[in-house]
């Protein structure tokens, strides 16, 4: 007989409780409605149905069941206690609470003296278990009053909406190569330039790409027009779109890969930041767990299949980046984004746009809180982002200049976001910049690159990076260039020279750079069941009809000794963990009809005493007999019987 059909076989014994505990556990299977139990088993012992169900195990149960499948035929309660050491009372009943749930899950069922697996599986572990892996301890729990979690959360919230923004006007500004990812080196230059670390930057290009503001296009990564409607959009509303954008990350936290490279199919990184989120929600407002590394331990323990200990705390560091669990304890933002509500929340977790900026004399700039769509327009215009802070260059004052901006008029937008003036130094900078930009004007003829300083004509005319324009002097101060006006531009720019562009009648042209966006990648679903999760009416439902069409229910009621019979078996079946079916019935069998068996009763480690015993009585685990050959009563522990046997009678 093959397994699946011992499967069905064996859902044919089971009545309705039983069948209907196998369907809650089994879901997936449930919800099918499958017509008959052959079908059901069919159901239980698909590939995704058993991955479903392997993966919803605690070590414990994995590592019973990996010893099962690796015994084979040879698995048994006895083998398995033999194989794992079970040898003391814990452990014993470590291994009867995972064989439970394992029959639970039809993953493993009893089959005369020995055990089942379902089909198709296949050994979990890498190297054979030696013995039940414990229960961590359960994480310790301390008071905290239920607005320090919130306010902790404030800055790193905070801080990872301006990364993002950094990175993301970084990449509209600047080409960052991205071919099947954003490799190594290209995101150490990205973290050297936004001054942050290496996995902060991972952390917020991956966050970007999930939430369809990057996208990456032909070798580049670029800005999405979504991220323009996002950065003008009030900090609020971007930190919503960025923590609702977590959760669906699919790639595992903590693994060494390319940012933004796509994702494996095989990832669980969702599960495991889900789980994270979840488990921190389960506390109660007042509370915080106290040691992270016990949360870390207790869910790599009660899912391994979802969170390993280093995707587990990569997770929960993220988490605490996004301002979705601090001090211990989640946000009120961490539960929302569960909830569905984060748009709600999120206005708590950033402080007001701020609207004016301390400019120093030292060319740095600081801004109190994050910088509304004006003040970081300006900002963005003339200064660098420092990461801590703004700093003004010459270069910084130039790209303002090439855009087509005025001194004076540049000036004068400063000094209007500028909460105590335009310091002295800064107002020097922009008009010494102002006086040597453009000094040099390229002519489009195809092309010709004009100026009226002789000397820095016979500069650029042997400057070695030039080589490429094949620069030939037609005057005093006229160059001609082989190459267009925009490669001549960009050319003498790199040079570092700050050359503007004229038309052919000398008016100056104000070059406008085109904005490059990308097509964001369509929005991953993720699979809807294929028909809703069944209510408790309809499981009751369900597992009633499948035993009805199994086993009709016969016309007359079944005698009360039958009853009586199949009730007993089944306690004692639950209180024994060590006695083979055929001696469960047959002591069921003696308590019922008041017959006499021999039952050997465990005294010590390693010996048993034999009674013969008439049963009279069981409850609360005990058994009570009448002992031969005098006949006083006794109670004996239904779990310290070792075996029974049948009297014979002469």
């Amino acid at each position: 007989m093959g397994r699946k059909a011992a499967l069905a076989d064996w859902l044919r014994e089971l009545d309705v409780r039983d069948l209907r505990e196998v369907l809650a556990t089994r879901e997936d299977a449930a919800e099918s409605h499958p017509h008959s139990l052959r079908a059901l088993a069919d159901e239980l012992t698909s590939a995704a149905s058993l991955r479903t169900a392997v993966e919803g195990l605690d070590q414990a149960c994995r590592d019973v069941l990996d010893t099962a499948v690796r015994l084979g035929d040879e698995a048994g309660v006895e083998a398995l206690a033999d194989r794992l050491r079970c040898n003391g009372k814990a452990a014993r009943a470590e291994l009867k609470r995972t064989l439970a749930r394992l029959r639970a899950h039809a993953l493993a069922w009893p089959a005369g003296d020995g055990l089942l697996t379902s089909p198709g599986l296949r050994p979990l572990l890498d190297a054979p278990a030696r013995r039940i892996t414990p229960a961590p301890r359960a994480p310790r729990r301390v008071r905290q009053h239920r607005g320090f979690a919130d306010r902790a959360g404030i800055p790193p919230a905070t801080s990872t909406v301006d990364g993002v923004a950094r990175l993301v006007e970084f990449c509209d500004t600047e080409l960052v190569s991205c071919r099947s990812g954003l490799g190594l080196r290209e995101l150490r230059r990205v973290a050297g330039v936004l001054r942050a670390d290496e996995q902060r930057v991972r952390l917020w290009a991956e966050l970007a790409v999930e939430a369809r503001l990057l996208a990456a296009e032909g070798g580049w990564l670029l800005p999405t027009a979504r991220a323009d409607t996002w950065r003008a959009a009030p900090t609020d509303h971007r930190l919503a779109v960025l923590v609702e954008a977590w959760p669906r990350m699919t790639w595992v936290p903590g693994r060494q890969r390319q940012a933004v490279a796509e994702p494996s199919s095989s990832d669980t990184g969702d599960r495991t930041r889900h789980g994270v989120l979840s488990r921190y929600a389960r506390l109660a407002p007042d509370e915080a767990f106290e040691h992270r590394h016990e949360v870390v331990a207790e869910l790599v323990w009660s899912r391994p299949a979802v969170h390993g200990p280093a995707a587990t705390e990569a997770a929960l560091v993220e988490a605490e980046s996004l301002g979705l669990v601090a001090l211990g304890a989640p946000t009120e933002l961490g539960r929302a984004v569960l909830e569905g509500r984060a748009a709600e929340v999120a206005g708590r977790f950033v402080p007001p746009a701020a609207t004016t900026a301390h400019l120093r004399s030292d060319l740095t700039a600081s801004v109190a809180g994050p910088p509304d769509r004006e003040l970081g327009a300006v900002l963005g215009l003339v200064a660098d982002d420092a990461g801590e802070g703004w700093r003004f260059t010459a270069a910084g004052v130039r790209r303002a200049l090439d855009a087509g901006h005025e001194p004076e008029a540049l000036l004068a937008r400063l000094a209007s976001v500028a909460a105590h003036g335009v310091p002295p130094a800064l107002e020097r900078l922009v008009r010494e910049v102002a006086r040597q930009h453009g000094r040099i004007t390229v002519v489009p003829v195809a092309c010709c690159v004009r100026t009226a300083d002789p000397g820095l004509l016979s500069e650029i005319a042997g400057h070695r990076s030039l080589a490429p324009l094949a620069l030939q002097p037609l005057g005093p101060t006229v160059l001609a260039s082989a190459k267009p006006a925009t490669e001549t531009l960009a050319l003498l720019r790199a040079a570092g020279y700050a050359p503007t562009t004229s038309a052919a009648d000398g008016t100056s042209v104000v070059e406008r750079v085109p904005r490059r966006r990308a097509t964001p990648p369509p929005v991953r679903r993720i699979p809807a069941a294929r028909r809703a999760p069944l209510s408790e009416p309809e499981l009751d439902r369900l597992a009633v009809a499948l035993v009805d069409r199994e086993r009709p229910r016969a016309r007359y009621a079944t005698p009360r000794v039958e009853s009586s019979r199949m009730s007993t078996v089944r306690l004692l079946r639950d209180q024994s963990l060590v006695l083979r079916d055929s001696e469960v019935l047959l002591l069921a069998e003696a308590l019922v009809t008041r017959t006499a068996v021999e039952v050997a009763v465990a005294s010590g480690p390693r010996t048993a005493v034999k009674h013969v015993i008439t049963p009279v009585n069981h409850a609360a685990g005990n058994l009570t007999a009448a002992c031969e050959p005098r006949g006083e009563q006794r109670e004996f522990l239904v779990s310290a019987i070792r075996s029974v046997r049948a009297v014979a009678r002469v």
